[in-house]
């Protein structure tokens, strides 16, 4: 069940594409550490690294988060899916753990909807 006002954006702050760190970074305006980029997807190294493999994967198009990202462009959420593998196969070994925080309260702090890729060393389970 969805959460009444999901859809909304209720739990999205209000943010135009250009307050948007993650928009900027895709439009060239803030530097990233580009890992891998298609048409519609960006990879880059996170800029405070949890393991010793952390990549973000976004979309290119502003979504507040995955629910959002899911309902509305299935397919782009795919392509985040075989980016962040190939991220994974590219960097450790094509293990990895793909984390996605949805709301202040779950840890999500940029409201661009963002995949993390984790990997690089075993990573246990607590809870992340």
């Amino acid at each position: 069940m969805v959460a009444r006002g999901w859809r909304e954006g209720l739990y999205a702050r209000d943010m135009t594409d250009t307050d948007c760190l993650f928009c900027r970074i895709v439009a060239g305006e803030i530097p990233g550490d580009t890992v891998a980029e298609t048409d519609t997807v960006l990879a880059f190294r996170d800029v405070s690294p949890k393991a010793p493999v952390h990549v973000l994967v976004i979309p290119k198009t502003h979504s507040p988060n995955v629910a959002t990202l899911a309902a509305s462009q299935p397919a782009l959420l795919a392509e985040m899916a075989a980016v962040a593998q190939g991220v994974a196969d590219a960097e450790c070994g094509g293990e990895f753990r793909w984390i996605f925080n949805t709301g202040a309260t779950a840890g999500q702090s940029v409201f661009h909807v963002h995949g993390h890729v984790i990997g690089g060393q075993d990573l246990g389970w607590s809870p992340a």
